[in-house]
């Protein structure tokens, strides 16, 4: 199979189903007129994200544009808390990051609505083009000399995570049979899994005090979190729901995995190339992985969470490229 293949097989990294503007309440619809201070004309539905709810460039009357995100506990009962999460942490973003502008937020305690400016580009082309990967390699670096404006309400990375990076110590404590059917349907990582679990549970407990820090930390870069505009020579990183203040390092690690999968090549060698890595020991970055592969892995095997049925399958396909790359150090 080759490379292009290999990224055609994989999930989407999309939540496989969208609300339209016609599916939202007649008072949300309104709630959005007024705070965009004009009429909805037309939208551009997005087609990338795992949300559930409604995402789209709504059109309005007076010729601008917003785009929008709305959801509600109907779609998915953690989803409401995210964007309330989205919604602090665009209060902490400075002007030197390029991500979108929330204009305005409405919570009616069902519904959270989010109005961003419009921003222009496209998603970076999979497999990877070298061009596309060097521009937003360029982008995690300058994230990560931002600081958060003062005051700002952003949680700790180690803090954040803490809940997340078990998922090693949640296998080896539940019944025996889950690993086994973790190894027997892991293809040629299965061995190595069996053979690494007790290192794997070692390493994930070092996890935390590696990825504490003092930087503005994104969380959840993909292609699908991007937007490239080149007429612009601009890289929006957009989604900011798990943004948190962490290791400078971690965004530019975290992402490589699903470089990886998606043909934009080795990621240690583009990890260990890019200026980001200076500092970072092999220790280190092992228990940032195992505790990712870890919280990947763990995920997977849970049922899929209403509204969003691709997702396991891609925290799967995320988990096995975290642990190659981890299999190398």
């Amino acid at each position: 199979m080759s490379p292009d293949d290999d990224v055609l097989a994989l999930p989407l990294a999309f939540s496989g189903q969208r609300l339209d503007w016609r599916d939202l309440p007649r008072h949300v619809r309104e709630q959005i007129s007024t705070a965009s201070g004009a009429q909805v004309t037309a939208e551009i539905g997005a087609t990338s994200g795992f949300s559930p709810g409604f995402a789209a460039v709504l059109e309005l009357a007076d010729g601008r544009g917003v785009f929008v995100k709305a959801v509600s506990p109907e779609q998915n009962p953690v989803s409401p808390s995210l964007a309330r999460a989205e919604i602090r942490n665009a209060a902490a973003l400075p002007p030197q990051v390029t991500a979108p502008r929330l204009l305005w937020s409405r919570d009616d305690g069902e519904w959270v609505v989010l109005g961003f400016e419009v921003v222009h580009g496209r998603s970076p082309e999979l497999p990877w083009r070298p061009d596309d990967l060097g521009a937003v390699l360029d982008a995690v670096g300058a994230l990560a000399e931002a600081e958060p404006l003062a005051g700002h309400a952003l949680p700790r990375t180690d803090d954040q995570l803490a809940e997340d990076f078990v998922g090693w110590r949640r296998l080896v404590a539940g019944p025996g049979a889950v690993v086994d059917e973790l190894v027997a349907t892991s293809g040629e990582l299965g061995g190595w899994i069996g053979d690494a679990l007790e290192k794997l549970v070692l390493l994930e407990q070092d996890a935390l005090p590696a990825l504490a820090g003092d930087a503005l930390v994104h969380g959840d870069l993909r292609a699908d979190n991007v937007m490239i505009d080149g007429d612009h020579d601009q890289v929006w990183l957009i989604d900011w729901p798990h943004a948190s203040v962490g290791a400078p390092w971690l965004d530019l690690a975290f992402m490589l995995p699903s470089v990886a999968l998606q043909g934009g090549g080795d990621p240690g060698r583009i990890f260990r190339g890019h200026h980001l890595s200076v500092g970072v020991s092999d220790d280190e970055l092992r228990a940032g992985l195992a505790g990712l592969a870890g919280y990947f892995t763990w995920s997977s095997l849970q049922p899929a969470p209403p509204g969003i049925p691709n997702l396991r399958a891609f925290q799967r396909a995320q988990g096995h490229a975290t642990l190659r790359w981890l299999r190398t150090l």
